[in-house]
């Protein structure tokens, strides 16, 4: 009979074309932090802030309803913590997005050095790198980016990626890897991200 472990580290990705992704990490981060646990979330490519009254026209879209929320919290005694930050700048070539792709570039590696940082601080139970995925896929990061920096996960702490496309590589550093399948989105039916649903 195989032994059975129930305190190990686990790498998660949460990887497809269909939604969802970003709000069932955010939904184990909710999970964890009443179970005591601290969490990160690490945003790459998602922006910090649209400037106000340009949203939606640079490739910045306004930082996603449950961040917000988050924020806010009170966290009461006897439970964990959630903190999030945003590290890119929004939309890489799309929606708006004019910025030299070497502006990008420069973000995410700066992002990849705060999470390297905030990984082996010890503050952290568990820590969602949101979109990194979709870092690679953009090019501003690489595959062989993603599982470096995975190395330096200590042994007991969880990991969420999330992302569009599948990596060898990247599947290979995983415990588990889940497939949001998409099967129909308004998106092709001319409906753009409504918030409060999408954001």
């Amino acid at each position: 009979m195989q032994k059975q472990i129930t305190n190990q580290g686990l790498v998660m990705l949460n990887i497809g074309a269909g939604k969802g992704k970003t709000t069932a990490a955010v939904g184990t981060a909710l999970r964890a932090a009443g179970a005591g646990m601290n969490v990160l979330i690490l945003q790459f490519v998602k922006a910090r802030k649209a400037e106000k009254g340009k949203e939606g026209e640079t490739g910045e879209w306004p930082i996603s309803c449950e961040m917000e929320i988050l924020n806010h919290v009170a966290w009461p005694r006897g439970f964990g913590r959630i903190e999030n930050r945003q590290l890119g700048l929004g939309f890489v070539g799309i929606l708006g997005d004019k910025k030299q792709k070497e502006a990008h570039i420069k973000a995410a590696i700066e992002g990849l050095g705060i999470a390297r940082k905030e990984m082996v601080s010890g503050k952290w139970d568990l820590m969602i790198l949101d979109e990194l995925v979709s870092a690679v896929e953009v090019e501003v990061l690489t595959e062989q980016d993603v599982v470096d920096l995975l190395s330096y996960r200590p042994p007991q702490m969880h990991v969420i990626l999330t992302g569009h496309n599948k990596y060898e590589k990247i599947i290979k550093a995983c415990d588990m890897v889940t497939d949001m399948k998409m099967v129909k989105h308004p998106y092709y039916m001319g409906i753009l991200a409504q918030r409060g649903i999408d954001f």
